[in-house]
């Protein structure tokens, strides 16, 4: 199997380049929080009822990660500029449908088909970035771009759904991706080039790993999402979680005799590559955990309203944005170990702050220190991470490596956001007189804030112990260098 993809653009249109992709993964981060503070209005305008209001959130969730593996190998073999065009294609179209959605039902479907579209443009073009730019100085400037896009967009997201949803309407959180959209689609075909993988044998697509990995993550993300509502001990999520674990036991011995693999196993040789996305789940778990922890400690329990609560976290996504451009020069001179094990204990640091947090609590006494240790924690941490994960990675597996670091992000996520709000609820639960009894509500907070900052601490632990500096016999083959400087 080779890579036909050095049809490298010339350097001053490989930052033409980068800004599309990262164009397109900030949008679709955008997009899994900016819909957050608009349920409100959207279970009023569509007759949503309380209990299936999440699907509006989940839908896309169970989608775009089941996808993510699928939408990666397709990049590889089809085409990398291609796949991500398609993606960008089908997210735009998603977005106006689900601008114009007449229904509970309709725009549940619309978001379903969103996550298909960023299951496809994301893996498709964080591997278009890996095989534009050289191992290296270059390509950890690109991730520090890429990264500040991935790390802030929640942040922006919380802020810009309070402001389009207050003085606009809600269907503008979805119509607002259109432009942006179209604007990519329109100048991908000029900047960037097209890549894909040349198999050596027949060509074959092995459907039948891609059926059961995606059907395992698919249902792993449901039983997490059912889990937080009918209890982690009942039939239905123990039923739920055994289906994935199933799902996952046939996909592994289906790649084992697969012709041409989804998941060629030769990628975890080492353990590099494993224990960085074993890290990037952690990471995202914080993350993912603590917006939406801090989300409810602010609207439940000092009452900021949507727009308020959306610039008080500003100070998060300036300072991730910054730093993730700084963390790509600190990863260049100190290798990606040392930098990322920082970065968790800043996170960490940040958690250990929180749980002291107090039911009348001040933003700029008792949040803004811990809102710039996260930035500072998550901007750094996003780019060492995946940096660490795509090091040595050979160019015709680019696009399930970023599969998998995307995929690790959102099941990451979702699994950690499932555990904490459990964690939250039930110790809230346990001291709450009323539903909206502020102070069982912020013990409750507490508890979550002191188990994702043990969390940080054994992300650190893994990042000091695992991610060793590779050997100079596991450095990249020279040629895919060779040909970009031609280019």
């Amino acid at each position: 199997m080779s890579d036909t993809s050095i049809t490298l653009p010339l350097a001053g249109s490989r930052w033409t380049a980068l800004a599309l992709v990262v164009a397109a993964q900030f949008m679709v981060v955008l997009d899994l929080a900016i819909v957050n503070v608009a349920l409100a209005t959207i279970k009023s305008d569509l007759d949503f009822s309380q209990a299936s209001l999440q699907w509006v959130i989940t839908a896309y969730a169970i989608v775009f990660g089941g996808f993510l593996l699928l939408g990666g190998r397709l990049a590889d073999v089809l085409g990398r500029r291609r796949i991500f065009i398609a993606g960008v294609a089908l997210f735009t179209l998603s977005s106006v449908l689900c601008g114009f959605a007449w229904s509970s039902g309709s725009l549940v479907a619309f978001r379903a088909l969103e996550g298909l579209g960023g299951a496809l443009l994301a893996p498709a073009g964080l591997s278009l970035l890996m095989t534009t730019f050289r191992e290296g100085r270059e390509r950890n400037v690109a991730l520090g771009i890429w990264g500040a896009a991935s790390g802030s967009g929640a942040a922006v997201g919380v802020l810009l759904g309070g402001v389009l949803t207050s003085t606009l309407s809600w269907p503008w959180i979805f119509f607002i991706n259109v432009p942006v959209g179209l604007a990519i689609i329109a100048l991908a075909p000029r900047y960037l080039a097209e890549s894909r993988v040349e198999l050596s044998e027949q060509r074959h697509f092995d459907f039948a790993g891609a059926a059961s990995i995606t059907a395992s993550l698919m249902v792993l993300v449901y039983a997490l999402t059912r889990a937080t509502q009918v209890g982690w001990g009942s039939t239905e999520t123990v039923s739920l979680l055994l289906a994935s674990a199933a799902l996952a036991a046939a996909f592994v011995v289906v790649e084992q005799r697969a012709a041409a693999p989804l998941l060629p196993f030769r990628v975890f040789r080492g353990n590099r590559l494993a224990a960085a996305n074993l890290i990037t789940c952690i990471i995202a778990a914080i993350a993912f955990s603590q917006f939406f922890l801090l989300t409810l400690y602010l609207q439940q329990v000092l009452h900021y309203s949507a727009a308020r609560s959306g610039v008080a976290f500003t100070s998060i996504a300036v300072t991730v944005a910054v730093m993730s451009n700084v963390a790509q020069r600190l990863v260049t001179r100190f290798g990606p170990r040392r930098v990322l094990t920082g970065g968790l204990l800043f996170a960490a640091s940040s958690e250990a702050l929180l749980v002291r947090l107090p039911v009348h609590g001040h933003y700029v006494t008792d949040l803004l220190p811990s809102f710039i240790l996260i930035g500072l924690g998550l901007g750094v941490s996003f780019v060492a991470v995946t940096i660490a994960a795509l090091q040595g990675v050979p160019p015709a597996d680019a696009g399930i490596a970023s599969g998998l670091v995307n995929t690790s992000r959102q099941i990451g996520g979702a699994v950690g956001l499932a555990v904490v709000s459990t964690v939250a609820a039930t110790h809230a639960g346990r001291l709450a007189t009323t539903a909206a009894d502020a102070a069982a509500l912020t013990h409750g907070f507490r508890v979550s804030f002191a188990v994702l900052a043990v969390l940080g601490i054994v992300g650190a632990i893994l990042a000091g112990a695992v991610l060793t500096p590779r050997r100079a016999a596991e450095a990249p083959a020279p040629e895919l260098a060779e040909l970009q400087e031609a280019a």
